[in-house]
Order: structure tokens, then sequence, then C-alpha cells
């Protein structure tokens, strides 16, 4: 059989590399992990890689560096955590390094003749360096860490501060020439350095509140042109379509929306009963043909997990199911308790001839009420039902 005749061989699938990214729970910056996960490398070999380039003139110091400034994060939400200590370990070094300097001032040893001016500008400025590093460190990179923060940065600075402080003292209290003029210097460059940290941090805050202050300008004046364009024809077309229309719940449900995403962008996810309330209505809107309206007057402490919204919604809920048409939703807060009033236009009803085994309204809102220390009270007629809802003030009577 000729080699013409032989079948060709089949191309070899090539299996795509992962991303060049570094870990968002790494050792130290995830460098060598995300390289290591790219090149298809064991970790401590590239790790002892980047060792010896180091020793080469710090070329692996270098392209370590490259690699943390252009490498990107992976996808996720949570900010970057550390497992090692580094801040500490900078710390723990400066402080031998500061212990070798009060052993050699106590010694009598810290003299021009006595220590050589190499090895004293090589220990302090060692300790000087590890310090100011410690304290950059723990507020530039700990401080946003999820796994320590701004109180552990705090505690970081504060002693990396105290060691050069110590430096200071120390080469202050032995000049001999010259050459402790310049050792002096070194402790207060560190000192600023540390200090230089916290006018960094406050630089990244005013920048994320000038960013924060032009992103509001721009949803103002985008508010103000939507307000005249899109909003108006929206309620325009509720007054026309009529509260029950398919027309206007999508009109309706847009309207709410649109002012949720200009005016509510920013806010917290824990809401209050209010914001509870309307974002409810929302939802009610889209599944049954009805228009209901929120207000809240004075303040409330009452949140959105208690069991006065839990019976404000259920009395809503029946309402739109029942009554359809408009609703209003009425908050009132005061120092006595928060009441909530929810009003429709139904054909109402009589509660005492609602069969015993429905248990929406003698349950879900008057015995919910009263399971939470509050009174609910219903009352029904031919132009509509009313349910009002009473949660007393800790510690006040109930009304």
């Amino acid at each position: 059989m000729s080699s013409s005749a032989a079948s060709p061989r089949a191309p070899r699938a090539v299996t795509p590399r992962p991303p060049l990214e570094r870990d968002r729970d790494c050792l130290v910056a995830g460098v060598c992990a995300g390289l290591a996960r790219h090149l298809g490398a064991p970790v401590p070999v590239v790790r002892a890689l980047f060792v010896v380039l180091g020793l080469l003139s710090g070329a692996g110091i270098l392209l370590y560096a490259w690699c943390w400034v252009f490498t990107p994060w992976a996808e996720g939400e949570d900010a970057p955590t550390r497992r090692a200590p580094v801040a500490w370990i900078l710390l723990s070094a400066a402080g031998a390094g500061t212990l070798l300097v009060v052993i050699w001032s106590i010694g009598g040893f810290w003299r021009g003749e006595t220590l050589d001016a190499r090895l004293a500008a090589l220990v302090v400025g060692g300790a000087v360096a590890l310090a100011a590093a410690a304290g950059l460190w723990a507020e530039l990179i700990d401080r946003v860490d999820t796994a320590r923060g701004p109180r552990h940065a705090l505690t970081i600075r504060v002693l990396a501060a105290a060691l050069l402080t110590l430096l200071l003292v120390l080469l202050l209290a032995r000049p001999t020439g010259a050459t402790s003029v310049a050792l002096v210097l070194l402790p207060l460059i560190g000192l600023l350095a540390v200090a230089a940290s916290t006018l960094i941090q406050r630089w990244r805050e005013l920048s994320g509140e000038r960013v924060k202050r032009i992103r509001e300008e721009q949803r103002s004046e985008m508010a103000a042109h939507l307000h005249d364009s899109v909003l108006q024809t929206l309620a325009l077309i509720q007054n026309r379509a009529g509260a029950s229309s398919e027309a206007a719940r999508l009109a309706r449900a847009q309207e709410r929306e649109l002012r949720a995403w200009l005016y509510d962008g920013d806010a917290p996810a824990d809401s209050d009963i209010a914001t509870d309330l309307r974002d409810y209505a929302a939802a009610l809107e889209l599944d049954y043909p009805v228009r209901i309206d929120v207000v809240s007057a004075g303040l409330s402490a009452e949140r959105a997990s208690g069991g006065l919204a839990s019976a404000a919604r259920e009395a809503m809920l029946n309402a739109a199911r029942h009554a359809g048409g408009e609703i209003s939703v009425y908050i009132e807060g005061s120092s006595a308790g928060v009441d909530v009033f929810i009003r429709d236009r139904g054909a109402g009803f009589d509660l005492d001839q609602v069969p015993s085994d429905r248990l929406g309204v003698r349950e879900s809102i008057i015995g919910r009420m009263r399971r939470h220390g509050g009174t609910g009270d219903v009352r029904s007629g031919e132009n509509g039902t009313e349910v009002r809802l009473h949660l007393p003030t800790p510690g006040e009577p109930r009304v």
C-alpha cells in the first residue's frame, strides 16, 4: 500500500489557554498564581523564577511590578483579599532594624568611629523604608481589603509612625557630624511618606465625591428633560386611558420604573416601609388593572421586614384583587406610632359574612397586627373599603 493512500492524520485539538488574570483571593498580589495558570506551570516554579530574576540586578522585581500593574483582576463583585499579612511582615522587619539601633545606642556603640557609616545608613535606611512601606501598604491596599479594613490600616500606620519617631529620637540623641545629619533626614522622610498616604486616601475620597456630584448633575439634567417629555406623555396616557385599562397599567409601570431609575439609583438596598409599599404597588399594577398611589407623611423607623408592612401588603393585594380601579395608601408616622390607611372604591363587603375558611383579612391583617402589638380595623361600605393599621411606638399605649 503506497504512502499516498494513507489516511491523513486528524488535526490535534488546541486547548485555549486560561485568561491572564489575578485571583481576588490571593497570597500577595495574585501575579504568580495567575501567570502559572495561564502558562500551565506549577505556582512554586513561577515564584522561584521571579526570585532568581530578582537577583539579576532586580529584573524579577521590575517584571513582577509590571505584571502587577497591567494584569487585571478576575471578574467578581467582592474586593480583593490577601492571605499574607504583608503590612505586619514589613512592620516586623522594620521593628527588628529599630531594635538593632536601640541596642547599639544603649551599648554606646552608636558613634561614627566605631560604626561604619555605610552600615549605619544601611540599617537606618532599611528600617525606615520597611516602616514607611508598611504604612503605605496598610493605607493604600489593606484599607479596602475585605479581611482587614480601616481599623487595621490605622493600627499599622500608628505603629509605623512610632518606630520612625523612635529612630528619629535615637539619631538626634547621638549626633556625630555630617553622617548623622543625613541619617536624621531618613526618619523624617519616612514620617512624611506615612502621612502622605492619608492625603492620598483623602484625595481618592474627594475624587469620588466629585465624580458622584457630576453624575448627580447629569442625572438632574436628564430628569428635567424626561420630566418635560416622556413622563408627561406617560401621565397623559394614564389620564385618557382610564385607571383600569391595559394601556394605563403599562404606562403607570413604565413611569414608576423611569422615576426609580432617575431618583432612586443610589438608594441603599435596605428600605423602609414607604419604599417597600411603593415597590409592591408597582408590582401589583403589572398584575392587576389598578392604579395605586402611595403617600408618606412624617418620620417612621418601621422597616419593610416588620409585621406592619406585611399586613399592609396583604390589604393592598386584597384591594387590587377584589376592588380594582384606584387605590390610595397613606402612611403617617409620629411619636405615638405608625398608621397605614389603604382605601379602595370597590363595592365593599361585610366582614361578618366572609366564610370562616377565608383567613386573609382575619389572620393576615387583623391577626398579624395583634400579634405584633398593633391594631387593625376594616371599614367597608357601598363607596369602598378602608383598612386602618396602627403600630404604636414601644412603650406607648395602644390606640
